[in-house]
C-alpha cells in the first residue's frame, strides 16, 4: 500500500490517540521481535496496548525533499531514531534541528512539529512516542 506524505503525517499523529478501551486492558506486554521493512513508505511497528505499556512507533521512510507534514502528538513525547540519510526537525517557531545518520531527535509534548529529508537520497527514521507520566 503506497501512502502520501500527508497521508504518513496523520498516521503517525495517530498513533497517540490510542482507543481508550486498548489502554485499559490489562493483559501483559510479552517481548518481541518485528522485522523492518521500509519500502512500503511507513511500518506502524508497535501499537500500544495491550502490544506495549502505551509506547507506539511506526518506521518512515521519506524520498529527497519529502515532509512528513505538520503534526503534534498531543500530550504525548515522540523520539526520532535517524537510521539512514539526513533530514532536519522542523519545530513550529524555533530554528530547524538538523540530523544526520546515526542520530536521535526528541520532540517534547505539545509541540507542533514536521520531519524533512535534507538530502539527496533516502531518509529513514523510525518515530517512537510515548505517553508522558507525571512524577
Amino acid at each position: 500500500m503506497t501512502h502520501t506524505w500527508l497521508q504518513i503525517g496523520a498516521i503517525v499523529a495517530g498513533l497517540v490517540f490510542a482507543d481508550a478501551a486498548a489502554s485499559a486492558q490489562t493483559a501483559k506486554p510479552q517481548p518481541l521481535v518485528i522485522p523492518l521493512d521500509a519500502s512500503k513508505g511507513y511500518q506502524e511497528l508497535l501499537t500500544g496496548a495491550p502490544q506495549t505499556s502505551g509506547v507506539r512507533s511506526g518506521l518512515v521512510r521519506l524520498q529527497a525533499g519529502a515532509t512528513v507534514g505538520w503534526y503534534t502528538t498531543g500530550q504525548h513525547e515522540e523520539t526520532l531514531v535517524i537510521l539512514h540519510g539526513q533530514g532536519a526537525a522542523l519545530i513550529e517557531g524555533q530554528p530547524d534541528r538538523p540530523f544526520v545518520a546515526p542520530a536521535v531527535a526528541y520532540i517534547p509534548p505539545a509541540t507542533r512539529h514536521n520531519v524533512k529529508n535534507t538530502g539527496t537520497g533516502l531518509l529513514d527514521y523510525v518515530c517512537v512516542v510515548a505517553p508522558v507520566t507525571q512524577k
